[in-house]
């Protein structure tokens, strides 16, 4: 009888594509740049040096973060703040399903994984042919941007108060830019979002003089009933399917 040879088992390591490896890199660098940003402007606007530190290592979660301070920032209470961080984070609840498979299923990876899903590991996962690679590429992606991050907001905390008045390094710019970066690729791919952002800016923009800092962000989201009527007609359904 011919004995049927086996192809051993690639590592998650050598199966990677070097091009993923330089485009982690890139985004890691990318968001080391924005967690400086982040930690400068957090500490020169009066918060302590700890606040965006140890946000930045329970929270991880850049554009929540980014919200959060500034409505710090602007004057808004700590209720303010935390719940338009918690409503910009709800998006990773859905990321979360579409990795789970990928993360591990020991208990400690889950819990970790969990913590480690961004829009980008989601993005470098899915984004791998087999099990083996995306498994891999959610941990490097994910350890890879985690470090940097911290590493980055650590080093602007430490180095906001000495900067002073960050508008003077155009730092104060971080904020809206971040979020505008966020928001814009869903804004130019969907017309259903864009019937519903419009409307949610336009109530925020008109509600800001007379409540309180964070609520006009609130407030936005009733924008979105315009987009759910825009995915339950005809055309959403038929495009849905």
């Amino acid at each position: 009888m011919r004995s049927v040879q086996r192809t051993p088992p690639v590592s998650s390591m050598s199966s990677l594509d070097p091009g993923l490896l330089r485009d982690v890199s890139l985004v890691c660098l990318a968001g080391g740049i924005v967690g400086v940003s982040f930690g400068a402007i957090a500490v020169a606007g009066g918060l302590p040096v700890w606040v965006p530190v140890v946000m930045s290592l329970a929270v991880y979660a850049g554009s929540a973060q980014f919200s959060a301070v500034g409505v710090l920032l602007a004057g808004g209470g700590p209720i303010a703040a935390a719940a338009t961080g918690l409503l910009l984070n709800t998006r990773t609840a859905a990321f979360s399903l579409a990795v789970a498979e990928h993360i591990g299923r020991g208990r400690l990876a889950r819990l970790v994984g969990a913590h480690l899903v961004t829009d980008e590991t989601v993005a470098f996962t899915l984004a791998q042919q087999d099990p083996v690679r995306r498994r891999a590429a959610f941990w490097i992606s994910g350890l890879g941007m985690f470090a940097v991050w911290n590493a980055g907001v650590l080093a602007g905390a430490l180095a906001g108060s000495a900067l002073g008045d960050t508008a003077r390094y155009g730092l104060d710019a971080a904020f809206p830019a971040v979020l505008a970066a966020l928001v814009l690729p869903s804004l130019r791919e969907d017309a259903d979002i864009r019937r519903a952002a419009l409307p949610g800016a336009a109530l925020a923009l008109a509600v800001t003089p007379v409540v309180p800092a964070g609520v006009p962000v609130l407030v936005a989201l009733a924008g979105l009933v315009l987009h759910g009527r825009g995915r339950g007609d005809g055309h959403g359904r038929g495009r849905a399917a």
